[in-house]
């Protein structure tokens, strides 16, 4: 295994990804999602990924909005599409999800969409590196949350 400061994005993403058309309805991309056992989907327009949709949008947007099951997908997608480039480190990725407050991030290369890397992608990253990765990866953690509360900044 490559070093934890080297590991890149394509040595951990999940390349199985599912996209759906942005005029999907609410329902099929949800069926689709429970087939698949998936927790996210690419939503694309003439083959560009254009959004995202994740179990979190139908828990909190379909619901506290009471959106039509037959409405489009895209009604309730993440817009921009927040994504990486799969050479990018696992690092990156990881302070690029605890800025921008996801859990889920599409890997793009050329504008194409070549996997996703997830939280728990990283968490189980943790699970298989020696010690002195996983000391780093938590004070680099660690030191980024608490920046923000330190009297010295």
């Amino acid at each position: 295994m490559k070093n934890g400061k080297t590991i890149t994005i394509e040595d951990v993403m999940t390349k199985s990804v599912i996209s759906v058309d942005a005029s999907m309805t609410i329902n099929e991309t949800a069926k689709m999602m429970e087939d698949a056992k998936v927790g996210a989907v690419i939503i694309m327009e003439n083959n560009v990924p254009i959004g995202i949709v994740t179990d979190k949008d139908f828990a909190v947007k379909v619901a506290a909005h009471a959106y039509e099951i037959s409405s489009p997908i895209k009604q309730i997608m993440s817009s921009p599409l927040l994504s990486i480039n799969s050479d990018e480190s696992v690092r990156n990725a990881a302070d690029l999800m605890f800025e921008r407050r996801v859990r889920k991030l599409p890997v793009l290369n050329d504008d194409k969409v070549v996997g996703i890397i997830t939280a728990t992608d990283i968490v189980n990253l943790l699970a298989v590196s020696v010690e002195e990765d996983i000391r780093d990866m938590y004070f680099h953690s660690v030191a980024k949350i608490y920046t923000n509360y330190s009297p010295y900044n």
